[in-house]
């Protein structure tokens, strides 16, 4: 009988495979309306991002001004009561959902997102991508049976009457995807018009994977809600038409939201601590053996939760920001309570940080969660207002566990402004969250005078170890020698996973040296108008390169770097060819001696040069070697390869002194030659380490005496295969 029921079950499942899960009765056009009356919107394309055409003056409504009601233009605001079971891990939810129409014309079908369904079986998009990719996500944790999710639809409705559905695959992932959904409304939504739907709908977490699932009594509830995709209008972004921006869920793709309001009860079995989005309203309500908790939050594009039975007494502070008090909090369960008050510095320090240096923290709450034991997946994971971090043994000062706690802490904060607050879209412009938030988080690293210690103890007992600097860090993991993808590129088009994980460490680099060439002051200024400029207005990659421009007042260098690195695959490595440095001798020959052309042999000429050394090292006798009676011509060979940026050549004679050169050629070679009364002892390629992009800095310099390229290359390889050790040793 059981092999009977799995033939059954098989056969249907085989005979449904290529009928979407779920879907409603086949789509009809919405009732009143006409395809002329209510002309369907496109979807943005698969290609989209690397947008070149900046954005209107007024796009999303322009820069928020100071005595504006609200921090953002609040377009989609949710309603949401959520019921947990942390036994089947599932969660039972009704929402309202208001919309506003922007657009100058009638909306008659809206999309919407339905996250979970990404981790509903092999057929969907992210998991056929990471069954695809060489290193999948993260970990890599396997899904095994019973740990599957998904969300179910169960009732749409709109004013009353009940809407159609159809699952869609924007970017033409496989038809079994059904993380986006066609919701076809009964009454179209007129321009400048608001509607709102009610929307029953049940979720199936799974075992904890990609940011969001249980584990045990712990639960992450993240990408939880139907959640409605964004009507970009011309102007904004790239568009030169009302469109729908809603792509599928894709392996290394995230998120982009309207903003709006949140007003959310959970319900969770009463010895559950909860944590969430926002701001903890009333007091909790607890009836039956459960407990009702309300959040809520206005200004935000998103809203995730935590709840589990373990959680110890959560660790609180209050920080005093530039616009008032802001409540601190960690959660933790007692297996990481070394990591709590690590957690919580960091976070206030990175209050401070990014308050000071981009714009005042807006918010009044910043909740930070420390994933329990088995739960790894869910950390380093970003939500407005609420983070989770990462977690460790290792919590002494300097070894590479707190490191990485402190870092993932100050990354995970700091999305809170790059996702969080200037809202970029991160399915089709990674970078300008993932990458841009990197550089400024190893700014706060430098300026927290915080290396990566590269030692354990038994290594510094052995006398071994290094330290790399942040950004010197990035550059180790940038494929600065062989970029496979633009930086602007979206998050899934893309050669592999380590391609895209350069979005992170690429753009860091790429950002550091705009930020060397035009100098910290100036980068400063035009990050703080680019803050100020696009806060809570989704920017695009091109108002960050014009702010950029603009505000460093050196749009040649801005405008270079992104030509190069953001919008295409530039490699800069340029390196000293050669070195030559020989006295200049009297040679041989006739010479010119009053008027007649007189033989001069070169035994005269021998002794002529002895005598003369003789009498200079008389009258020089603590002269170093390298300087002498006679001149030294000095000839330096650097050959240039693609993006050649305007460099200094610095050759060092041996009395001590300098001369910088301009390397400005964009041949593949240039050749300097300079005679000076002292040998030259090296040459150097930007000698103050502005240029981050060049591919390898082991080529770079060159000696007459000695050779150390060779010392230096295998000290850089021991520094990287040390790098790679060391985190294999921080997580086993």
């Amino acid at each position: 009988m059981h092999s009977q029921r799995v033939a059954v079950a098989l056969s249907t499942l085989l005979a449904l495979s290529s009928v979407p899960l779920l879907a409603k009765t086949p789509v009809a056009a919405a009732p009143g309306a006409s395809a002329t009356s209510c002309p369907a919107i496109p979807l943005a394309a698969a290609d989209a991002g690397a947008v070149r055409a900046p954005s209107g003056a007024d796009a999303w409504g322009g820069p928020r001004k100071a005595d504006a009601a609200t921090l953002s233009d609040r377009v989609a605001s949710y309603s949401i009561d959520a019921e947990l079971d942390p036994v089947k891990h599932t969660l039972r939810g009704k929402q309202q959902l208001s919309w506003r129409n922007r657009s100058a014309q009638p909306v008659c079908s809206v999309y919407v997102h339905l996250y979970l369904n990404g981790f509903d079986g092999p057929g969907s998009t992210f998991m056929t991508e990471q069954r695809a990719s060489s290193s999948g996500f993260r970990s890599n944790v396997a899904t095994k049976d019973g740990e599957y999710g998904y969300i179910r639809l169960d009732k749409v409705v709109q004013n009353g009457a009940p809407a159609k559905w159809s699952f869609v695959q924007p970017d033409g992932g496989p038809k079994t995807d059904r993380s986006v959904v066609r919701i076809d409304l009964p009454q179209p939504v007129a321009a400048g018009a608001t509607t709102t739907l009610d929307i029953d709908f049940f979720d199936q977490l799974p075992r904890v994977v990609a940011r969001t699932g249980y584990y045990g009594s712990f639960h992450l509830i993240a990408q939880w809600f139907p959640k409605i995709g964004v009507l970009e209008l011309p102007g904004e972004r790239g568009a030169t038409a009302p469109r729908w921006n809603a792509h599928e869920f894709h392996l290394h793709s995230e998120f982009f939201a309207d903003f709006g309001s949140y007003d959310v009860r959970l319900t969770v079995p009463k010895d559950y601590t909860v944590g969430a989005t926002g701001q903890q309203v009333g007091t909790p309500a607890t009836k039956a053996g459960k407990t009702t908790h309300r959040y809520v939050q206005h200004d935000v594009h998103d809203f995730a939760w935590t709840a589990d039975k373990r959680y110890a007494k959560p660790l609180v502070k209050t920080w005093q920001g530039p616009r008032g008090p802001v409540e601190v909090k960690v959660l933790y369960t007692p297996d990481y309570a070394s990591n709590a008050e690590p957690v919580l510095q960091a976070t206030i320090d990175s209050l401070d940080y990014f308050s000071k240096t981009l714009g005042p923290y807006p918010y009044k709450t910043a909740t930070a969660v420390v994933p329990p034991y088995g739960a790894d997946e869910a950390g380093g994971m970003e939500y407005p207002t609420f983070f989770t971090a990462d977690s460790t043994k290792m919590v002494e000062p300097g070894s590479i566990g707190r490191w990485m706690l402190d870092f993932v802490t100050v990354h995970e904060f700091g999305h809170g402004y790059f996702y969080g607050i200037l809202a970029s879209n991160e399915f089709e412009e990674p970078m300008l969250d993932e990458g841009m938030n990197e550089y400024w988080d190893q700014r706060m690293m430098t300026a927290r005078r915080q290396d990566l210690a590269l030692e354990r103890p038994w290594t510094r007992w052995l006398g071994i170890g290094t330290r790399l600097a942040p950004f010197d860090m990035e550059r180790l993991g940038a494929s600065l020698s062989d970029p496979a993808d633009p930086l602007g590129r979206n998050s899934w088009a893309r050669l592999s996973s380590g391609s895209y994980g350069t979005v992170y460490s690429r753009t860091a680099t790429a950002m550091r040296q705009i930020e060397m060439l035009v100098g910290t002051p100036a980068m400063e200024r035009a990050m703080k108008l680019y803050y100020e400029r696009w806060k809570f207005r989704h920017p695009s990659l091109a108002d960050l390169r014009e702010a950029l421009a603009e505000g460093t007042g050196k749009p040649a260098i801005v405008n270079g770097a992104f030509d190069a690195y953001f919008y295409g695959t530039g490699r800069t490595d340029d390196r000293i060819e050669s070195l030559s440095s020989r006295e200049v001798l009297p040679l041989p020959g006739y010479h010119e001696y009053k008027g007649k052309p007189v033989l001069v042999d070169g035994k005269a000429i021998d002794k002529a040069i002895e005598k003369r050394r003789k009498a200079w090292k008389d009258k020089h006798p603590e002269a170093k070697d390298g300087e002498g009676a006679f001149p030294y011509r000095t000839v330096v060979v650097v050959r240039r390869d693609a993006i050649k940026p305007p460099q200094t050549l610095r050759i060092n004679f041996a009395d001590g002194s300098h001369r910088d050169f301009a390397v400005t050629s964009q041949d593949s070679w240039q050749r300097f030659v300079v005679t000076t009364r002292a040998k030259a002892t090296s040459a150097q390629l930007d000698p103050q380490g502005l240029l981050r992009m060049d591919a390898s800095r082991l080529n770079d310099s060159r000696t007459l005496e000695s050779q150390p390229a060779a010392a230096r290359r295998w000290f850089g390889d021991f520094t990287a295969l040390l790098q790679s050790f060391f985190a294999l040793l921080a997580t086993i």
